[in-house]
């Protein structure tokens, strides 16, 4: 809670009346502009610190009025702007007129504004003059202006153009966090006041600024003063903004109409929106432009509104009365504090109005914006009309203009200390609310001065303001003043007669009176004490260098307890100490810290401040004075440091299962902290939310999206720290709403301060709790409730029996407390057995209070496997509802959750559960919430919910059953045909038979509709309705109306159609109607078949319907005996049709010689088959030639798994059927067979026969056996293979994969002889006869000498042809030698059996012929002809060199042409061209 001080500025009455102020960017420096309000015309300006105290040389008069006032935005330069265009600046060296020179400007200064970063300054008149001047780095005008415009108008408003942030900021941050004093002294705040600015940002270029005149023209003002018209509005302008980041100027007409313009870089615009403002026009309005996209506007309305630009909406916020605004109150100025985010009001009746942004609701922790995030607070009240408002200085000051007046406000946090039971808090600045808890008594203490401070004891009351200190004594009901002296100390502690204050390198010891009677001294490294705390006789300093110290205060004098420790040596990044505070033991000290930002990115505008003061550390350090450790707990990870103590160091999904609170805690930070003033190891901390890291942001997401619960802002934790077990977490509770902070711990309360206006009791009341207390709460501690009053006996107990229970240690838990008697006691242990799941504690526990339901509840519920179910229903039977719902849902037992919402009347939350979690029980719930409005009475809500659970076509009418009316409405409306059912039966249980008859038919009740008709006697009418709709039960019924008045036939006819066939065949047979029992008996079953079939066997007649139902029935034995019986051969051949394999197999033998008899040898096979006669089959097909198909051969085999036959008689089944396969030329099937059997040899032949080459192939593949390969190789040679290299590939795989290499030489042999006859192809002859070689050396043949023979003649064969291939390869270069050669090969006994002779005689007779040699070319020709008379010449020889050598001999082309019909016959015959050749040379000679 904070008050406002209000300070008034220290001015002579003389000085006129206020006209202006401005606050200094940075420095609490606040410059006020006065006009003489005497008939002399005049004014002056003065500057004023903080609290309202005059600046002796900053007293600035004229004899003319100020108009501007403007500070530098870093330096401590003020810069006025007289109406006789005089500028004339301040600064603490004092006044300098010489800057601008006189006559600069001529008129009424009209705009005085500096660059964002200082180093330009605009100044402008009235009559239109505009200047920019250039500023060194202290602040002052250099030289000659840099551009000067003349508008001839007046110019109004000016706003600079933000420019790009340069990188001198950032590097002089991270110079600052790497260490460098000057550039910590830079972001100082306090060291500033040397000239230096807090940080000094680097020139910018291109410095721009827009300008607007009278007439609603804005220019562009560039860096050297030229300018350029981007826009014209309609009007007269009232404010210029601009939205950085967008690039984007706003202009805000006297009209209230409000443009935004884009601008280009050049300074050109264009309009992207217009929108009239609300509020009233003519009248002064008060605009401010907030940077994160607000407009916030007062027009002399009694609220202020709001425009949200970047979402585009707008509201407004008014006073409200019943915080204390009058009414009609009109709100005059108003001002905004970012960093506060706080806006306030000057009203019209002298009151400051305040509206403070919250972003989260305190209550739900839901994000809120729009108007609900502004809370009004309570008014500032002042005196007079409020005129203007300003926020200003890095210490966020508030200042007014009021009734001629001018006010400093500065916010102070609300002073309060508890102590010895005694609790003072700050209502107003110089007003304390005392309450004494050991009396209950409470007083009010009203003092001369501004309270900053305040320390109670049991015996003394101490308030100081900086500067003086006051001592009170209580003196009966009232206070005495025992005393007062001046003292600078800011900070202050007492104990027993003693006061200690603080001043530089010492701790003063005074008397009540201010008497210094000790001193404690520091050296220089220890720094200036700046904390103090007293708790039990120790006394704890914490310096400003970071050193901590306690002192023992039992004795006389107060003396060392420990060594200073200088925590800056063990925690990095250590900015400052922001609290110290030590247990009654004085043997372990709690220290809270501010650290300093290692990210410089992070640093804001006022980088200086939070360098200074750094940021709240999420940790709270324990210092052990006797071990000299420093342990701490990490509120953001939940974690103490490795050092501390037994707290588990898991990982947060863990410590979230095991320990539920733990996950309350994570992401925070301290900020009060007290230990129990009697029990050293009681400690106790309030933390609040910080700002989410992304690991933070990541878990309470999954938190979110699993259960809909939000974090609450402050928790309150306590802990018990020992040197044995460390850190030890007792009890943790969000703080209440109406609770402000924690103000101490004393057993067996936490006492809190109340907020402004909570004048209610604590959220949490207690029985015994006095009702008095108002500005200070208490909360008992977990294990005391019920115990508050207790004496120290018992409260030394509990605590035992408190710490033992955290520790775990359940034995000596129950040692402290087993002399106590109170059920209280015991239900809370009951309770902490809910926390530690110590379920059989639980049970010790629940004996000794007596809870004998609860008893039996927790043993039914050991069936439950789930712990936490088991612990939920613990927690339920002691009433700790929240917790049994949150282990209800970690444990994932949302069927017992549902149980548990309905049984504690959650009945919404019952219904949210089962839709989302347990559908299973969702119609159930639906059912149990229905009984339960019905309870209440609610019958319209129960209805519906009887519906969602299906169950109202029961549970609705026995509600209504009274309210027959209301019924009947509800059954027309549902028109449901159950309903109408139910209906109709209840109004015939009422003998309305008419409206009986009409719901009936509604409800499509046939069955109904007949009976009733046959109970009025329109058995007719029930007719019709049995015939029309077909209805089963109707027809039965109406057959038995029927049967009953001896109508047979219609009776059957009933029957029939109810599909009751026994019944209509029970009449036919009683009657003797033979005709219509052979058709229903056929419709029946097959039992009513066997009875018809029996029935015409009896008689003897119409034995054929006898042998077709017994066919019908499935007794095929019956039937067929029956036919061969009565010679029926048809019926007998229908019945073998529908035998199979499931059949007698008698039966099927039986039935398959009838049908050899009557020729019918298909069928006869298909039953032998079935009976599994399969070599009658097979020997039945061969006799008849049948041809057996693939769906008879699967039949016929036997699978492997067959008991029945052996395997040996299988395979000879098999290869029966392939051999029968063979026969019949099914090829394919004989080979499928053969392999079944095993007999894969057989099977290739069958497949060789079908030719099926692919088949081959790939059987080949699959069988993988010598005789296969061969087989299928010595086939694939009978094929066209020198056209299909496949082949001849496969022809050589499966040779080699077989071991046939003779065979596979005699292959390369063959494909050597096709490479000569059919290509000439020499070379690769000899390279298939080289092949052949190899494999014929490599072969193994039973007859040594044939291999011998074999492998000389492919010798000799290789031999020939590598000499003709060496002829042919020698006569590209030596063509002589190759001829000679020729001779010589001609003369090989064996030639023609390798080469052909023809190719050696057609090598030399074209040699011959090319050369010109015709003679010896026709020699050669001739011999060839002798050597081979049956050969075609021109087979070998070119038709062109034949011609040609029988034209140069003069041979007669006649046996050129005789040579070409032997040639063309020979293409034709082979055989005949033989003999002709023969004859033809035979006879040639006789030509």
């Amino acid at each position: 809670m904070a008050v406002y001080f209000d300070h008034r500025i220290d001015a002579s009455d003389t000085m006129g009346s206020p006209s202006e102020i401005a606050w200094h960017r940075i420095h609490p420096l606040l410059a006020v502009a006065f006009v003489s309000t005497s008939s002399t015309p005049g004014g002056c300006v003065d500057v004023y610190l903080e609290q309202g105290e005059h600046i002796p040389n900053a007293h600035i008069e004229r004899p003319f009025q100020p108009m501007l006032i403007s500070w530098h935005p870093s330096k401590r330069v003020l810069a006025i702007g007289w109406e006789t265009g005089v500028v004339i600046f301040w600064s603490e060296q004092g006044v300098d007129e010489q800057q601008i020179a006189a006559g600069t400007h001529r008129a009424q200064i009209t705009i005085l504004e500096w660059s964002s970063n200082g180093t330009r300054l605009v100044s402008a008149d009235k009559a239109g003059v505009l200047i920019v001047w250039r500023v060194d780095q202290h602040g002052r005008v250099q030289g000659s202006p840099l551009g000067k415009q003349d508008y001839g108008k007046q110019l109004t408003h000016c706003i600079f153009k933000p420019p790009a942030p340069g990188e001198d900021l950032v590097q002089l941050a991270k110079a600052a966090v790497s260490g460098d004093e000057n550039a910590l002294d830079m972001f100082n705040w306090r060291k500033v006041g040397k000239g230096d600015a807090p940080f000094k940002a680097g020139l910018q270029q291109g410095i721009t600024c827009f300008v607007s005149v009278t007439d609603g023209t804005v220019y562009h003002v560039s860096e050297k003063g030229k300018s350029l018209q981007v826009l014209h509005t309609d009007g007269p302008i009232r404010k210029l903004m601009y939205m950085e980041g967008k690039e984007i100027l706003m202009v805000v007409t006297e009209a209230l109409f409000l443009s935004q313009h884009s601008v280009g870089v050049d300074g050109t615009s264009q309009e992207l929106m217009k929108v009239k403002l609300s509020g009233k026009t003519g009248q002064k309005a008060d605009i401010i432009w907030v940077e994160s996209g607000l407009l916030i506007t007062a027009t002399g309305e009694i609220g202020i509104r709001l425009w949200d630009l970047d979402k585009d909406e707008n509201y407004a916020l008014t006073l409200d009365e019943q915080l204390g605004f009058s009414t009609g109150e009109i709100i005059n100025c108003i001002s905004y504090c970012e960093s506060k985010g706080i806006i306030a009001a000057g009203t019209s009746k002298g009151q400051v109005a305040l509206w403070r942004k919250t972003l989260v609701n305190s209550l739900s922790g839901c994000k809120i914006d729009g108007k609900d995030q502004w809370k009004l607070q309570a008014p500032i009240d002042l005196e007079g009309n409020i005129i203007q408002i300003k926020w200003g200085s890095s210490k966020n000051l508030l200042s007014v203009i009021s009734a001629g007046i001018v006010l400093i406000l500065n916010e102070q946090v609300m002073s309060a200390h508890f102590n010895q039971q005694v609790a003072a808090m700050q209502v107003a600045p110089n007003q304390l609310n005392l309450t004494f808890f050991s009396s209950g008594n409470q007083q009010m203490l009203r003092t001369d001065m501004h309270v900053k401070g305040v320390y109670v004891t049991k015996e003394t009351i101490v308030v100081w303001n900086g500067k003086h200190t006051t001592v009170f004594e209580p003196f009966g009901p009232s206070l005495r003043n025992a005393g007062s002296f001046p003292c600078d100390s800011c900070v202050l502690a007492v104990h027993e007669e003693s006061i200690y204050t603080v001043e530089p390198n010492r701790v003063q010891v005074r008397t009540l009176q201010g008497t210094v009677k000790q001193l404690l001294v520091f050296s220089e490294m220890e720094g200036n004490p700046c904390h103090l705390h007293i708790c039990g006789n120790f006394l704890v300093v914490g310096t400003d260098t970071s050193h901590v110290k306690v002192f023992d205060l039992s004795r006389r004098e107060a003396k060392p307890h420990c060594n200073a420790k200088n925590l800056a040596e063990h925690v990095p990044n250590l900015g400052r100490i922001a609290s110290v505070k030590c247990n009654s033991n004085g043997n372990n000290v709690s220290i809270l810290i501010n650290r300093v930002s290692e990210d410089p990115n992070r640093l804001p505008y006022a980088a200086g401040l939070a360098m200074l003061n750094g940021t709240p550390d999420s940790r709270v350090f324990f210092y052990d004075v006797e071990m000299d450790t420093l342990n701490y707990f990490d509120f953001e990870t939940g974690r103490p440091s490795s050092e501390s103590c037994s707290m588990p160091r898991v990982e947060e999904s863990e410590m979230e299962k095991a320990h539920p609170e733990m996950s309350e805690l994570l992401g925070r930070y301290p900020v009060n902290h007290f230990w129990d003033q009697n029990e050293a190891k009681l400690f106790v901390c309030e933390a609040v939310s910080a700002v989410s890291t992304p690991k933070q942001s990541k878990r309470s997401a999954n938190t979110e999206t699993n259960y809909p619960e939000y974090k609450v802002n402050a928790v309150v934790v306590s802990f018990f720290i020992t040197q044995e077990h460390g850190l030890l977490l007792q009890e943790s509770f969000p703080k209440a709403v109406s609770h402000e902070a924690l103000m101490g711990l004393e057993v067996p309360y936490y006492y809190f301060s109340k907020k402004s206006g909570e004048t209610r009791n604590d959220s949490e009341p207690m029985p015994g709790a006095p009702s008095i207390l108002q500005m200070v709460a208490k909360r008992p501690l977990r294990d005391f409730v019920g115990l508050e009053d207790c004496d120290k006996t018992t409260r030394d107990a509990m605590l035992n029996f408190s710490f033992y229970l955290t520790i775990g240690d359940m034995d000596e838990a129950f040692k402290s407390i087993k002399l106590i008697k109170s059920e209280a006691v015991w239900e809370n242990m009951a309770k902490m057995c809910v926390k530690t799941r110590r379920l059989d504690v639980a049970k010790v526990c629940l004996g000794n209070m007596g809870h004998a339901r609860g008893a039996r509840a927790l043993r039914e519920a050991e069936k439950e496997p789930e712990l936490d179910a088991r612990v939920a229903m613990l927690a339920v039977q002691l009433g700790m509802l929240e917790d049994a719902e949150r282990l209800y849902r970690s444990c994932k037992r949302f069927d017992l959750l549902t149980k548990f919402y309905q049984a504690s009347g959650q009945w919404q939350k019952a219904i949210e559960n089962a839709e989302g979690f347990d559908r299973v029980h969702l119609r159930t719930t639906y059912y149990n919430y229905a009984k339960h409005l019905e309870a209440l009475g609610d019958h319209h809500l129960a209805l519906s919910h009887y519906e969602k659970s299906d169950t109202h076509r029961f549970e609705v009418p026995r509600m209504l059953l009274e309210d027959l009316q209301t019924l009947e409405i509800y059954v027309n409306k549902t028109k449901d045909k159950s309903l109408w059912k139910w209906w109709a039966q209840y109004l015939e249980s009422q003998a309305d038979m008419d409206s009986a008859l009409k719901y009936y038919e509604k409800a499509q009740d046939y069955l109904s509709l007949v009976r009733v008709h046959c109970y009025l006697g329109n058995i007719q009418k029930a007719s019709e309705i049995a015939n029309e709709t077909g209805n089963h039960a109707a027809s039965y019924h109406l057959a038995r109306q029927y049967e009953a008045r001896d109508d047979v036939r219609q009776a059957i006819h009933f029957y029939t159609r109810a599909q009751a066939y026994n019944n209509a065949i029970r009449l036919c047979k009683d009657s003797g109607f033979d005709d219509h029992l052979m058709n229903l008996s056929l419709l029946s079953s097959p039992e009513d078949m066997m009875e018809a079939a029996r029935y015409y066997e009896e008689k003897g007649l119409q034995m054929d319907r006898a042998v077709m139902l017994y066919h019908k029935s499935g007794h095929f034995s019956k039937a067929i005996e029956l036919a061969f019986a009565t010679q029926q051969f048809n019926a007998l051949q229908l019945i073998a049709e529908e035998l199979d394999e499931n059949s007698d197999p008698a039966l099927l033998s039986r039935c398959s010689d009838f049908l050899i008899e009557h020729k019918q040898f298909e069928k006869a096979v298909e039953l032998l088959v079935s009976a599994k006669k399969y070599y009658e089959a097979l020997h039945l097909c061969l006799e008849q030639n049948l041809t057996i198909t693939e769906e008879m051969a699967e039949k016929m085999t036997v699978s492997k798994d067959s008991k029945e036959l052996s395997e040996d008689f299988r395979r000879e089944l098999l290869e029966r059927i392939a051999d029968c396969c063979m026969r019949q030329g099914n090829y394919h099937l004989a080979t499928k067979k053969y392999t079944q059997a095993g007999n894969k040899i057989k099977a290739m032949r069958a497949l060789l026969k079908s030719g099926d080459t692919e088949k081959i192939i790939f059987f080949t593949g699959v069988s993988r056996q010598k005789e296969i390969y061969i087989m299928a190789a010595n086939y694939l040679q009978s094929l066209d293979w020198r056209k299909d290299p496949e082949i001849m590939k496969n022809i050589i795989s499966f040779y080699t994969k077989g071991r046939a290499l003779d065979l596979l030489a005699g292959f390369y042999d063959a494909c050597a002889q096709v490479e000569i006859d059919e290509y000439q192809n020499y070379e690769k002859a000899l390279g298939a006869l080289t092949e052949a070689y190899k494999c014929l050396s490599k072969a193994k043949m039973k007859s040594q000498s044939e291999l011998e023979e074999r492998l000389g003649q492919l010798q000799n064969k290789l031999t020939m042809v590598k000499k003709f291939v060496q002829i042919r390869r020698l006569y590209e270069e030596d063509p002589k030698e190759a001829l000679k050669q020729c001779e010589n090969l001609l003369m090989e006994p064996e030639l023609d059996q390798t080469v052909r002779t023809g190719d050696v005689y057609a090598l030399l007779i074209e040699h011959h012929a090319q050369q010109g040699s015709f003679e010896v070319a026709y020699k050669y020709m001739e011999e060839m002809t002798k050597k081979l008379p049956s050969v075609n010449v021109t087979y070998y020889i070119n038709q062109q060199i034949i011609d040609a050598v029988y034209k140069a001999v003069g041979v007669p082309i006649k046996a050129n042409i005789v040579m070409e019909k032997v040639r063309h016959n020979s293409a034709e015959d082979g055989d005949e061209v033989e003999e002709d050749v023969a004859e033809d040379s035979y006879n040639g000679p006789e030509d």
